[in-house]
């Protein structure tokens, strides 16, 4: 098994009288941590997409909450979102039921998280578990393994399956893109037009690197800028993609309201996009490798508990640094598929942020951001 981060986060939490919520998108590996941590324990397992478990725990009081747990000390809800006010439910248990650890997992924050946040204030631990990162590969098997592997890991991605059924890539990212990318959003009664869904989807993962403007984007689609900035929203919170937002403080001429759009797993990406192409061979390298960096170098801020923000930097005359982060210093990068490729720090944005260090990301150095 590949030991994960978050797996030694939540032990050093559990029976501190707040409830667990492990939130991440379908397919990362949320139930099999969450069976490493009650092994050997007595739990009561509970699931959203089971209507008698709904029905149970919908109202329940507390008596009722002590009659279904009994003696057993964890209580362990999966696909919480799909609990009526399941918020509610777990402070009933945090606040009167203190024997019993609950951890609830969901795969997307729209509802888990909306559902929890009022009742449960000051009474949870909130983690987020995210397709495999390069840091917790190297930890399982080495990194020069796992350098080795680069190339492979961009095409395909980290999602735990992917990664450890060799050979079977191709098929279950299919499976994957298809089948589970979208379920949490096509249950939103909201979500009406899921062509439109697939379209946007491969628009956006067509724009990688690039920055993106809504309104190109609906005429691509055929739709509106506020549907689709909706559609961005709902892909952000079921965990497919994430925005970087434009990095603006004292120059007159930075672009202050852009933002990029990348995916949380480049697998996910290709898959979308059904190009397996082999890194080397790819007329979108470079983008496909700023997508990596920079959803590697979040993943690694997150597990760390950094307080770091990141953005990109752009001025109207198209000067740029790729990534820009911001927390008790700043720090700007330049994300290069090769070492040879020097990278140049825009004058601009080093006079007027003349504290900022610099650093040039390549192949030949990944572990010195990620490890």
């Amino acid at each position: 098994m590949i030991d994960r981060v978050v797996q030694r986060q939540i032990e050093q939490r559990l029976y501190k009288g707040k409830a667990i919520i492990l939130l991440g998108p379908r397919q990362v590996g949320k139930s099999t941590l969450v069976e490493a941590l009650t092994q050997g324990k007595d739990v009561v397992f509970m699931t959203g997409d089971d209507a008698d478990d709904r029905k149970l725990l919908t109202d329940a009081s507390v008596a009722g909450l002590k009659s279904i747990l009994g003696k057993k000390t964890i209580l362990y809800i999966e696909e919480a979102q799909r609990m009526p006010d399941i918020g509610v439910t777990i402070k009933l248990i945090t606040d009167h039921i203190k024997s019993v650890q609950v951890i609830a997992t969901g795969s997307s924050s729209f509802d888990l998280a909306n559902h929890t946040n009022e009742p449960l204030t000051g009474r949870k631990y909130e983690f987020l578990l995210f397709p495999l990162s390069f840091g917790e590969m190297v930890a399982h098997h080495g990194l020069l393994e796992e350098k080795r592997k680069l190339g492979h890991r961009i095409v395909y991605g980290y999602y735990p399956e992917i990664v450890t059924k060799q050979g079977e890539e191709k098929e279950l990212l299919l499976l994957l893109a298809n089948s589970y990318l979208y379920k949490d959003l096509l249950m939103l009664e909201q979500l009406k037009k899921p062509q439109l869904l697939e379209k946007l989807v491969r628009a956006l993962a067509l724009q990688v690197g690039s920055e993106v403007s809504f309104n190109e984007l609906g005429r691509t689609v055929g739709t509106d800028n506020k549907t689709v900035e909706k559609y961005i929203d709902l892909l952000e919170k079921a965990f497919v993609i994430f925005k970087l937002p434009a990095f603006s403080r004292n120059v007159r001429n930075e672009i202050k309201k852009g933002r990029k759009i990348y995916f949380y797993d480049c697998g996910i990406r290709n898959a979308v996009l059904k190009d397996f192409r082999p890194f080397d061979i790819r007329p979108d390298k470079g983008a496909l490798w700023e997508n990596f960096v920079i959803a590697e170098r979040m993943k690694f801020i997150h597990y760390n508990g950094l307080s770091v923000k990141q953005y990109f930097w752009r001025t109207t005359q198209q000067q740029e640094i790729d990534l820009v982060e911001e927390g008790e210093t700043m720090s700007a990068f330049e994300i290069k598929t090769s070492e040879s490729a020097k990278a140049k720090y825009p004058l601009t944005f080093s006079n007027n942020y003349p504290n900022a260090a610099y650093q040039q990301i390549h192949m030949g150095n990944l572990e010195s951001v990620l490890l």
